[in-house]
């Protein structure tokens, strides 16, 4: 390759914020729920190297960039099927990282990922590192509007004809108005990314973009807890929610607890106790006995709130809120997930 910027090259990362910002001088955008990836585009030449330095492009053969010499900065992702509660399917994605040529090439086209570009670090032999975000930004619609035909800035809704034509690459959408960025908090997204316009891109560094989650709560059943590392306590508990078949489905845990509540949680739980135990979903990154849990009586609930949803799956873990002795267990349903 004989682009101005060559790999390795750290992306510029986000801090967290717990709201918008309203001070202006802002671009807000989706925040996917994807691998994170930088693509080096030579040509026909293609490198696509991870947020920790690794090469991914023979895990996605079928994503295709337009024609031209440039860097990107973007997101791997892989669509949710409609109706599902994500607007991205991150479990499908993970099953893509994998040895077998047969099973990527496969999987490839069952369930094909795309590329979302949101910045533009290089074009041709010029380096745009060192230029403001809004500039990069009106590079990087550029790019896409050539080949997709047009594009239409807004300062209070996205971008729109973004697709770049055959190819899997598409813009993402930007908005300049707090208050339109409001509905990727509120709909199925992930949350929000806000840059700073005037602001160089920052490799490595988490400055000038912040990222803002979008929050959700549900009433959940205690189905059961795993014990802590330290003896008498309890580490974290198992969240229950019955299906339309009336089966009661884990789908997550919450954590965090308080060193307080870990040991008081042993004797207000001990009653509840089935005498039976369960497991998580087998895991390549934590051993069995890690993911056994002490089974309950499906009787008590509790609030907790969230923020990623996979595969019908709280991703991370929740946080507890509080208790629900008024919510009858039964109506602890796991529609609340498409919320």
């Amino acid at each position: 390759m004989t682009l101005p910027i060559q790999p390795p090259l750290q992306p510029q990362l986000a801090r967290g914020r717990a709201a918008l910002p309203t001070d202006g001088g802002w671009s807000f955008e989706p925040k996917l729920d994807g691998f994170r990836a930088i693509a080096f585009v030579d040509g026909d030449d293609v490198y696509l190297l991870s947020r920790g330095g690794k090469p991914l492009q023979r895990y996605f053969p079928e994503v295709t960039f337009p024609a031209g010499r440039y860097v990107l900065d973007g997101e791997l992702i892989i669509d949710a099927d409609s109706g599902a509660a994500e607007s991205e399917n991150f479990d499908a994605l993970s099953q893509r990282i994998h040895p077998a040529a047969s099973r990527i090439e496969r999987l490839s086209i069952e369930t094909p990922a795309r590329y979302v570009a949101f910045d533009l670090l290089a074009l041709d032999d010029d380096d745009l590192m060192q230029q403001p975000f809004v500039d990069r930004r009106a590079a990087l619609e550029a790019l896409f509007g050539v080949a997709a035909g047009s594009v239409t800035r807004s300062e209070d809704g996205p971008v729109t004809g973004s697709w770049a034509a055959g190819t899997s690459c598409s813009l993402t959408p930007a908005v300049r108005a707090p208050q339109a960025a409001e509905q990727w908090l509120t709909g199925r997204g992930e949350g929000v990314v806000a840059k700073l316009l005037d602001s160089p891109y920052l490799p490595g560094e988490r400055k000038a973009m912040v990222k803002i989650k979008r929050q959700r709560t549900i009433d959940a059943v205690l189905a059961g807890y795993r014990t802590g590392k330290e003896a008498g306590t309890v580490g974290s508990l198992m969240l229950g929610l019955y299906g339309e078949d009336g089966e009661l489905r884990v789908v997550g845990h919450t954590s965090g607890l308080k060193a307080k509540e870990k040991r008081e949680l042993v004797e207000t739980l001990r009653p509840y106790e089935t005498g039976q135990s369960g497991s998580a979903d087998p895991s390549r990154w934590r051993p069995d006995e890690e993911l056994a849990w002490v089974a309950l009586r499906p009787e008590l609930v509790i609030e907790v709130s969230f923020d990623q949803v996979s595969a019908g799956r709280i991703r991370h873990g929740a946080k507890l809120l509080r208790w629900r002795d008024d919510k009858p267990p039964a109506e602890c349903t796991i529609d609340q997930l498409d919320q």
